[in-house]
């Protein structure tokens, strides 16, 4: 067994001013706190390594869905392209039935008009498809303006004795795949 050596002299007498045992009591609540130290360490070290990990996983879902959201903006602005092209508004026009407009007239601030306008010329007609018209364009619904309805007058208004009337028949066939193949951008 393990014999306490003897204490001479100094070390004798401050010895004999402590209580036995007061050594062990002591140490005890000092190596609770570093147990206590360093476990609360490692479960913060955990909790933060785990935040970071969900932070990853987030960030990487939402650079997969920026991935897609760009690559679906980029294949949209492609659909406008193609739509606003000269060449598809051109072919567009015509499946409308429109014809190149004459020669233009402008005015002037001052109320003068610069130039002579004419109309398009009439042998050009394009083949059409059915058109669908807005109620206010059928003759004789609730939604047409009447052509007598007086207009205030006004400086630089056009009077209904100067412009030409067209008018537009009416197919009661029922809208062709052809002019649904084409949407409107934008809508």
């Amino acid at each position: 067994m393990s014999r306490k050596p003897e204490l001479r002299g100094r070390a004798a007498r401050l010895a004999r001013l402590l209580p036995p045992g007061a050594g062990q009591a002591a140490r005890a609540p000092f190596v609770l706190l570093v147990v206590l130290l360093l476990g609360g360490g490692l479960i913060g070290l955990l909790v933060l390594n785990s935040a970071l990990s969900e932070g990853a996983f987030q960030k990487d879902d939402l650079q997969k869905e920026m991935k897609a959201l760009t690559d679906e903006e980029q294949s949209l602005q492609r659909d406008i392209d193609a739509y606003s092209a000269p060449d598809a508004l051109q072919r567009r026009a015509r499946e409308l039935g429109m014809v190149p407009g004459g020669d233009p007239a402008f005015l002037n601030p001052d109320g003068t008009v610069k130039g002579v306008p004419s109309a398009a010329p009439a042998g050009q007609t394009a083949a059409r498809g059915p058109l669908a018209l807005a109620p206010e364009a059928i003759p004789g619904s609730p939604a047409t303006p009447s052509a007598t309805t007086p207009a205030a007058p006004g400086a630089g208004q056009v009077t209904p004795q100067t412009v030409p009337e067209y008018t537009v028949p009416l197919q009661q066939s029922a809208p062709s795949a052809q002019s649904s193949t084409y949407p409107t951008p934008g809508r």
